[in-house]
């Protein structure tokens, strides 16, 4: 409980050429939300998510609702 919140920047990405992406690591679970061209399948990272607080934060910032697909 504190009494100075940080206030929440709202953010915004290209959501006709880029769709948000979680990239997963096959060998250590490391994952790391972005996102993803469209066109050419480039990966733009963002945060790196240690778990469902970083997860629910990169999606209040980029207004962000429905299923984030996952990469590996």
């Amino acid at each position: 409980m504190g009494l100075f919140k940080k206030k929440l920047q709202k953010k915004t990405y290209d959501k006709v050429n880029q769709k948000p992406v979680i990239k997963c690591s096959i060998c250590n679970g490391e994952q790391v939300a972005g996102f993803q061209n469209v066109h050419t399948g480039a990966f733009e990272e963002v945060t790196l998510i240690r778990g469902d607080a970083d997860l629910e934060l990169f999606r209040k910032q980029y207004d962000i609702t429905g299923e984030i697909s996952k990469i590996y």
